[in-house]
This record gives C-alpha cells, structure tokens and sequence, in this order.
C-alpha cells in the first residue's frame, strides 16, 4: 500500500499520552477480551460492552488533535492511520459530491488502554467502533496487533480496511441510514434485528470496497489483505472457533463469504448507489 508521503487528516484527537492509561479493566481476564473483541471487531452496537466497563473513570478534556508529548513506540501505526483517514475524507468527498452531497469528516480518537467516547467507557477489548452518541471513530492502535497475531490478517492495506470500515458506519449515520435501522430493529423481534445489523455490517464492508477502488493507494497484493481480513471476521468463521458449532440466527455482521462479496462488489463497481444490502438477495446463497 502506497501511504509513505500521503496526506495526514487534522481530523485526528490523539489521547495516547493522556491519563487513563492505566491497567485494563475489564472482568473475566483473557477470556472477556477475547469476546469483546470478537463483538466488536470491525463494527457493532458499542453500547452492548463498552458501557459496562468502568464507567466511574472520567477522561480529561482533550483539545482537538492535540498530540502526546514526545515520541510513542506506535507513533508509525498512528502516522498510517491518520493518513488512512485523509484518503477516506477525500475520496468520499469527491464521491458524495458527484452525488450533490456535503461530506463533513468526522473525528477519529486515538487512546491507549481506555478512554471516554459517547457511548460509554472504550477500552482495548473494545476495538475499533464508531460511536453514533459523538460521532467519532475509536481506536487503540494495539488492535493492529490483534488484527495481525490472533485473527492472522496482516498487511497495511488489512488494517486500512478497518478504518474505512468504521469510516462507512459514520457514513451510513451521516445518510440517515443508520436510524432507519435503529427504528427498524425496534418494532422486530431479536433475530431480525440481528438480520438488519448484518445488513449495516455488509454496508459498510461495501462502502469500505468503493473507498479502495477509489484511493489510489492500491498496490499488487492489498485487495487480497483486505479479503483476508474480511474473512477472518465473518460470524460463521468465529462462532465456529470459540464455541464449535455455528447459530445463524444470532449473526450480527454476516458471514465470512458475505462480507468478502460485499467488499468485492464495492471495488469492483466503485458506485456508492450499488450497494443497498438491504434489498438483495444476490448473496443468499453465501449464507
């Protein structure tokens, strides 16, 4: 992937070197992590864990994009991430703008450990999510580890892929789509509510395509990342390995296959009007 030397978003509010730092908290030792990290790992409803973290802890007040003070051992990941952010803020500008829209960026937060979003205490086990209470992306760069080591999806171009994944939930907010979904999922039982978030999660796998069609940044090698990491995400594929057997009724992102169409269908075809997951049924036989 070709980011050395692109452009960095503004858009950034890095909380690396503020307080909260401190240990984890989270209960059930490495097992509660790996959970929480399997709900929320490319997408999910933020408030279903981050919020039973500890909430007593309050985050200092954070000036804009204010750095950390002196070097950090992740400062490369967080160079890449708010590169990765630039090219999101661009392409979807020039994009939404082909459509006679206004593309207004939104914040993504760096932090270390935990920190205070809008929907509650984030955490490491949280990974990265987009909180529809502020509208701001969260990440903990320590996920690229957990991307790369445990869900074995390395590459620059994998961990890209994240971002404008989160990125296409803020989006799905900022077109309405997001509420219709809630409203939706309000007046239906649990397993089509579950239906309808897998519908937003394949959303935003296919937004995430029509941004790498779009980005220039493309190398030999990085849409293959990129499937990688779709795949190693799917509910089929994680169900399978934590409990052994798989309930499709209680997916909320979709499965391995789908998540590697919609991303396919979104670079392939570029054209942010080809994605209506909502209606299709062309990947039904990838359930």
């Amino acid at each position: 992937m070709r980011w050395l030397g692109g452009r960095e978003s503004d858009n950034v509010e890095d909380r690396r070197g503020s307080g909260g730092s401190g240990g984890l908290v989270i209960g059930g030792g490495i097992g509660s992590l790996v959970i929480a990290l399997i709900v929320y790992l490319l997408g999910g409803d933020p408030s279903q864990i981050i919020g039973q973290s500890d909430d007593s802890y309050q985050s200092p007040t954070m000036p804009g994009a204010q750095a950390p003070a002196g070097p950090q051992p992740d400062d490369q990941a967080a160079k890449f991430t708010r590169v990765v952010l630039g090219s999101t803020e661009d392409v979807w500008t020039k994009l939404l703008a082909q459509e006679g829209q206004q593309y207004r960026p939104p914040t993504l937060v760096l932090f270390r450990n935990r920190t205070q979003s809008g929907c509650g205490t984030a955490t490491s086990a949280s990974g990265p999510f987009y909180c529809p209470g502020d509208k701001k992306l969260y990440i903990d760069l320590s996920f690229y580890d957990e991307l790369r080591e445990r869900f074995n999806a390395p590459g620059d171009f994998a961990m890209a892929y994240v971002i404008a994944h989160e990125v296409g939930h803020y989006l799905q907010d900022e077109l309405g789509i997001m509420d219709k979904v809630s409203a939706a999922q309000q007046r239906v039982g649990k397993r089509q509510a579950n239906q309808l978030s897998v519908r937003l999660e394949l959303q935003a796998d296919f937004l995430a395509g029509v941004w790498a069609r779009n980005n220039g940044m493309i190398e030999p090698g990085d849409i293959e990342e990129a499937l990688q990491a779709a795949n190693a995400i799917g509910d089929d594929r994680i169900q399978r390995e934590t409990q052994g057997y798989v309930v499709p009724d209680a997916f909320t992102h979709g499965t391995s296959a789908q998540r590697v169409y919609w991303f396919k269908k979104g670079y392939q075809t570029g054209d942010i009007n080809q994605g209506d997951t909502f209606n299709s049924n062309e990947d039904a036989n990838l359930q």
